[in-house]
């Protein structure tokens, strides 16, 4: 479409025009598709746990299906028993101390995040986000009219960015940066020093902090996590939390996420999301609240099957020539360089970049993967680990064949 293209000629807005598909759903979508053409495709693609969610959440959202009092509409805010869980939930897993009115319940994380950024930014507003991120990071601040200001980690430092990084980032335009530790797509986990260093150089500059903590409960081996604002105080009136039941709990699919925030920014939230869909599904909400009020066992045991594999893939992705994998200390995603790899002859192909390199991998051995340039850092790819063991090995024993075979 031309630039001179007339508004009465333009069918879709050039705001959501602009907006890129998210590249982990896609392939995600093109491996179950493919599979249920009867392809042996093994996906890497999409975050997700392989485990069921917990019969007794499942049978709380049953329950709820009877329940008249769950087929109306109820507050757009969520439902006030789940507010006051949340709350609880917060103190015990964070010893961050919040109340019902800091809590939206909110459609999964993703809108946590959109109406987050839509309530804090004004057109122009800059946000410090560093790379690798989320595929939806950017686009959400875009859509909230910000402006993505993208700060680069590498392999060398575990993928974590430092506060001096972020200080050559920041100019007059920026409003906020974004926190993420655990990370996806990496898995970095940031130290309680470098998450509180960082903290107080927004606090120094007068900036706002979006934390995502939705995967607080997937760390291993000594990491651990921290949260921001229970650990800076002076940081809270200027900080808003991102978190949902999805990874904790196996609850992709279920769809409830929350914003906990200063108050004012969440009843704007709450504002925005009463004209956008209102109530979260009543039947999920209650699903969620018997997640946040139980205990976390069935979190645990996931974990030690993620940990399992973590070390899994991680040793079977370096015994690969050029590629560098470092071990991940949070969530369930690999990231490895595979820039050695690129313009090699791989079965008369030369990928140029690790999009080509990830669909021949799809064409040749039928293994998705996610190439780099979804995360803003071309020249990697990722890998979920939130798959069956088998199938990991399968799939990975898939890629060494493969690419065993390029030479100059």
């Amino acid at each position: 479409m031309s630039a001179a293209t007339s508004p009465t000629e333009r069918r879709v807005s050039t705001r959501v025009g602009a907006i890129s598909e998210s590249a982990t759903l896609a392939v995600d979508a093109k491996a179950k598709a493919l599979k249920a053409a009867g392809r042996p495709v093994i996906g890497f693609g999409a975050g997700e746990p392989d485990f069921p969610t917990p019969d007794y959440i499942v049978q709380a959202a049953i329950e709820a299906c009877s329940n008249p009092k769950y087929h109306r509409y109820t507050p757009a805010g969520g439902l006030p028993e789940l507010k006051a869980a949340i709350v609880a939930k917060t103190l015990r897993d964070s010893n961050y101390e919040v109340d019902a009115a800091q809590v939206l319940v909110t459609n999964g994380g993703k809108q946590a995040i959109y109406e987050a950024f839509a309530a804090i930014l004004d057109p122009g507003d800059e946000v410090i986000v560093p790379a690798p991120y989320w595929t939806t990071y950017p686009e959400s601040i875009r859509l909230a009219g910000g402006v993505p200001v993208e700060v680069v980690a590498d392999e060398t430092t575990g993928y974590r960015v430092s506060v001096e990084q972020l200080e050559a980032a920041r100019t007059e335009r920026t409003k906020v940066v974004l926190f993420v530790s655990p990370s996806n797509p990496t898995g970095a986990v940031y130290s309680a020093e470098d998450t509180e260093a960082i903290g107080r150089w927004a606090v120094e500059h007068g900036l706002w902090v979006l934390t995502d903590e939705i995967y607080e409960h997937l760390v291993y081996g000594d990491a651990k996590f921290t949260s921001l604002p229970a650990i800076l105080p002076e940081l809270r009136d200027k900080c808003i939390v991102v978190n949902g039941v999805a990874k904790t709990y196996a609850m992709t699919g279920w769809r409830v996420g929350w914003i906990i925030g200063p108050k004012d920014v969440v009843k704007a939230a709450t504002n925005l999301q009463s004209h956008a869909t209102s109530n979260v599904s009543n039947v999920a909400q209650v699903a969620a609240l018997a997640a946040v009020s139980g205990d976390l066992e069935a979190v645990a045991e996931m974990r030690v099957a993620f940990d399992r594999r973590r070390h899994t893939i991680v040793r079977m992705l370096n015994e690969i020539d050029g590629v560098v994998c470092p071990e991940p200390e949070g969530a369930f995603y690999v990231y490895p360089s595979v820039k050695a790899l690129l313009g090699k002859e791989i079965r008369g192909r030369r990928p140029q970049d690790s999009v080509e390199l990830a669909a021949l991998i799809l064409d040749e051995v039928e293994v998705a993967v996610v190439p780099g340039e979804a995360f803003g850092t071309p020249g990697y790819l990722r890998l979920s680990y939130a798959l069956g063991d088998e199938d990991l090995v399968e799939g990975i024993s898939r890629v060494q064949k493969l690419l065993a075979e390029a030479t100059d």
